[in-house]
């Protein structure tokens, strides 16, 4: 019995935190410092605030997974507060947020190989073709099914992690050797709320991910008590190396030129290192992306998986292969981050993030949203065992919400608004197909 509890559910407190560390440290990190820039030490304060509103949502999910151990995930705890529909809207803006993810993820990651390897750039049709055999790649690893897709992350996220102490130690050399070098490009940029919001949301959109250990909660061992401490502990890892990996960039090279780079990191290794660095640091981020695209291809196949299991996908997306893997889940995603590959691989890096930003973190805001009001309904049922801690999280994880969305403006509103208005012709219609299915066996 053991051995097929294993078999089923392998993923354990360190596959879940490295799933955790490895999907919110995607590629962005090495392009944030430069898009934090022009905020001066406002970006300071935004992710002050982001930080503590990303352990509130964590909290928060983990308040799920401990009252609620046999729900799918989200989709669950969504449908148990407020029905298929409302649940559905959210988590399919968040399936959507999925495919674009990876596939924004395969091209950066091709970017940067054209830096190895410049003939990838020079023969027509090559980088594209190498961005879907990358897809695939992580496709085929996810069919291995969770156990191998967590080995892969949990290798992948320590080697990401090593260019981020690089930065950390470089920093840290730096104060004990030469402290004045702080103190020679303080940015000049003043302190407002409104500056502060908006370097906040950017900051968001490299924190989302907190979640995902609830993604895969069918495949956790003990969810329980694993999903909560792998979230809160994952969480405070990511936000402890990302303030220190954009403050030290921040502090050490002029804004100016900081804003202006399109790899932040590598220009502060090559200032203080030398050139050769770069090249190095420049391997750590395909690492990272490949990682970081291991990690949601299989959340995307999960959550696919999910929607079967809650009737609004064909029953067909649910069936799972002999390693426990959502077969066609995998490769309905696959097929459809290969489609955004093909639109969009002639984006630039910097264009294909600016795009990611907006449209991803759109589209994941509606599940914290509306994820801190349903831990609240929830708790006063009694479904939800909690103390003014878990309530005080839910309620400031819709606070905080509200508060990114206003740093983001209208556009992403729109996007929200858009995403979820594609969601309802497809409830719709499944809603019809089953019904028109339990008719046709009730006249049989």
């Amino acid at each position: 019995m053991k051995n097929n509890d294993a078999a089923s559910k392998p993923l354990g407190f360190w596959m879940c935190t490295a799933l955790i560390i490895g999907n919110v440290i995607g590629m962005g990190m090495f392009m944030l410092p430069a898009s934090l820039a022009p905020f001066g030490l406002n970006a300071l304060l935004g992710w002050g605030v982001t930080i503590l509103g990303c352990v509130f949502i964590a909290y928060t999910f983990a308040g799920f997974a401990r009252s609620m151990p046999g729900e799918d995930g989200p989709y669950g705890y969504m449908r148990r507060a407020f029905g298929n529909g409302v649940a559905f809207f959210i988590m399919w803006c968040y399936w959507v947020s999925l495919w674009i993810t990876n596939a924004t993820l395969v091209v950066g990651v091709v970017g940067y190989l054209t830096a190895l390897f410049p003939d990838l750039s020079a023969v027509p049709m090559l980088a594209p073709a190498a961005a879907l055999c990358l897809i695939w790649l992580f496709v085929l690893v996810s069919l291995r099914g969770a156990h191998a897709s967590g080995r892969v992350q949990m290798v992948s996220t320590v080697l990401k992690l090593l260019p981020m102490l690089a930065v950390i130690v470089l920093g840290a050399w730096l104060l004990v050797s030469d402290a004045g070098v702080y103190a020679a490009h303080v940015p000049a940029t003043p302190l407002s709320f409104e500056a502060t919001a908006a370097a906040g949301t950017i900051a968001l959109f490299a924190m989302l991910g907190v979640e995902s250990a609830t993604l895969s909660a069918t495949r956790v061992a003990n969810p329980e008590s694993t999903i909560p401490r792998a979230t809160m502990v994952g969480t405070l890892i990511t936000a402890a190396v990302y303030v220190c990996v954009s403050a030290i960039p921040l502090l050490l090279i002029p804004q100016a030129e900081l804003a202006q780079s399109s790899a932040p990191l590598a220009d502060l290794f090559k200032r203080y290192l030398g050139a050769d660095s770069g090249r190095l640091l420049a391997v750590f981020v395909v690492i990272s992306g490949l990682g970081a695209l291991n990690g949601w291809t299989m959340i995307s196949g999960e959550v696919t998986a999910s929607f079967a299991n809650h009737e609004v996908f064909p029953p067909a997306f649910r069936r799972l292969n002999r390693h426990g893997a959502p077969v066609a889940g995998l490769v309905f995603t696959g097929l459809l981050a290969s489609g955004m590959v093909l639109m969009n691989y002639s984006r630039s890096l910097a264009q294909g993030f600016t795009f990611l930003s907006v449209m991803v973190t759109a589209a994941t805001l509606p599940l914290y949203l509306i994820g801190g009001l349903a831990l609240v309904k929830l708790w006063k049922r009694g479904v939800v065992k909690g103390t003014s801690a878990l309530l005080l999280s839910a309620a400031m994880s819709v606070v905080f919400s509200v508060w990114a969305f206003y740093g983001m403006g209208q556009e992403a509103f729109y996007w929200s608004v858009v995403l979820g208005a594609i969601s309802l012709p497809v409830f719709y219609a499944m809603r019809y197909w089953r019904k028109s299915n339990v008719v046709s066996q009730v006249l049989t």
